[in-house]
């Protein structure tokens, strides 16, 4: 009895080759649509389903594979001798191998103008079915869904007249991982479609392996980099590598920290920001680019060695210059001038990175995961900075120029790791505390690196003060104005310790804690 093989395929890669190679082998390679076509148009010998199951497709082909002759010469066990009685008495004769992908699902919702019918019809019913089938039958009958695998089939069938067991066993658990991908995907779609906000009581997700690591936030632990299927244009998975070695664990997750930040000032005037260890280290904007870039050095010239820098501008030959002068993991921009670009690929190593939309801000469908041990935790993505009017609650009013300052100071503290302290003066940082385990540690550290720039500025804080000792290291330090959420049952403590100061505070009423 002649060997049988299924091949119905919507990724047509290597599959001619294949299927010429299972006929040479003495396979009857039965098929449907497009890739009997497809075979037939090549000389490959192919019997149509329509033959075997004596029933034709029907219903715009949503009907084919679906009928006892298949799936019971996938699903009958070899060493059952029932099951074998049966199928002969039925007429139905063993399937051997199974070669399907399915549907393009994903490259149809990727399209930007596709309809949700478009979607629905390119949900695959009958390929699920048979490499399911034979994946749980995967002792007696080889599954390929990826047409990387055709080549191994073929020569392990050559050398030893058949698919090995243990190729066989990989195979049924690629079969299971597609699907389970493929549910997922149409699941994440139709949620979408049905502007589901609310956490799910299951939440199934799916990614993509862009990448793996050299290792990952130290050398002995291993990592690879996923990308969320249909990712939006403006995050760190849709950048493009123009130069450099490859990206790191670490810098993977410092340039997501650093976008996150310049996504807060848009493209309204020209932006850079330095991050160092996904902590802020200095931020500026400026009439131009490199008045921008300027300011972001010059808020902490020390930790923004080996850091990364995003720019909302392209990047022209004057700040490629003063660029070049400092050692950078990556640089991140719309673009780069070709001159820009010739002086910074100078440098071997230094990343350069484009993403066009990159300060484009995140929607509020986004999700924020963190995983913990035995779970993970989900979250709506912090993306409003506030929420209706501020309210000034000291004697003093803050002046238009305050203002301007604190609410700069507001965007960048809202991306500090709590307890985080941000200072601002002329549109830049000047001190930035981050992630300490009390508040006034943290602005005391800021108050170190701004130094003598600390006089003047102004000061925006994560969360509220309860106490008044941070109002009143923030008056010996020369700090003027304060913003921060409020909340706290003792907020008349530092309100009254602002007006002794003579400060301007105000409250948003919308903290930011970041961990």
């Amino acid at each position: 009895m002649a060997k049988r093989a299924v091949i119905s395929v919507s990724d047509k890669t290597g599959v001619v080759k294949f299927a010429g190679a299972l006929s040479e082998l003495g396979y009857e390679i039965l098929s449907t649509g497009g890739t009997a076509k497809i075979l037939a148009e090549n000389s490959v010998p192919c019997t149509s389903v329509s033959e075997i199951t004596g029933f034709p497709e029907c219903l715009d082909g949503r009907v084919k594979t679906l009928h006892p002759a298949i799936h019971g010469g996938i699903l009958a066990m070899r060493s059952n001798q029932e099951h074998m009685k049966q199928i002969k008495e039925l007429g139905i004769e063993p399937i051997d191998i199974v070669a399907i992908n399915l549907y393009p699902f994903k490259q149809t919702i990727l399209k930007p103008d596709v309809t949700l019918e478009q979607a629905i019809e390119n949900i695959d019913i009958g390929g699920p079915t048979m490499i399911r089938a034979a994946a749980k039958n995967w002792q007696d009958v080889a599954e390929i869904v990826n047409p990387c695998d055709y080549a191994t089939v073929i020569d392990e069938l050559r050398t030893n007249g058949e698919v090995t067991r243990e190729t066989k066993f990989r195979l049924a658990g690629s079969v299971f991982e597609h699907t389970a991908q493929y549910d997922a995907l149409i699941n994440t779609y139709l949620r979408g479609k049905r502007n589901e906000t609310k956490m799910p009581e299951a939440l199934t997700m799916t990614y993509e392996k862009v990448q793996d690591m050299r290792y990952g936030e130290n050398p002995h632990q291993t990592a690879a980099f996923y990308k969320e299927i249909g990712a939006a244009d403006n995050t760190l998975a849709c950048a493009e590598q123009l130069h450099g070695k490859e990206l790191s664990y670490n810098n993977i997750n410092d340039a997501n920290g650093a976008l996150d930040v310049l996504k807060e000032f848009g493209y309204e005037k020209p932006t850079a920001v330095a991050v160092k260890h996904a902590n802020p280290c200095g931020v500026g904007t400026g009439e131009t680019i490199f008045e921008a870039y300027k300011k972001a050095y010059t808020a902490d010239p020390v930790s923004i060695f080996g850091g990364i820098v995003v720019l909302n501008r392209e990047v022209d030959e004057e700040t490629a210059k003063e660029l070049a002068k400092l050692f950078l993991e990556i640089i991140i921009a719309p673009s780069y001038a070709e001159k820009a670009f010739e002086i910074l690929s100078a440098k071997k190593n230094l990343r350069l990175l484009t993403l066009p939309n990159l300060a484009n801000p995140n929607g509020s469908d986004c999700l924020d995961m963190k995983k913990v041990a035995g779970g993970i935790l989900v979250q709506q993505l912090d993306t409003k900075l506030l929420d209706g009017d501020i309210k000034c609650v000291t004697n003093r009013q803050p002046t238009e120029k305050e203002m301007e300052q604190m609410l700069f100071a507001w965007r960048v503290v809202k991306h500090v790791k709590s307890n985080g302290i941000a200072l601002a003066k002329d549109e830049m940082t000047v001190g930035i505390g981050p992630g300490q385990t009390n508040r006034i540690t943290a602005l005391e550290l800021a108050i170190k690196y701004a130094g003598e720039r600390t006089r003047g500025s102004v000061l925006a804080r994560d969360a509220f003060f309860p106490f008044s000792d941070c109002v009143e290291a923030a008056q010996k330090a020369g700090i003027t104005a304060i913003i921060q959420p409020g909340g706290s049952i003792r907020d008349e403590e530092s309100i009254n310790a602002a007006n002794e100061a003579g400060f301007a505070m105000v409250f948003t009423g919308m903290r930011h804690f970041k961990h």
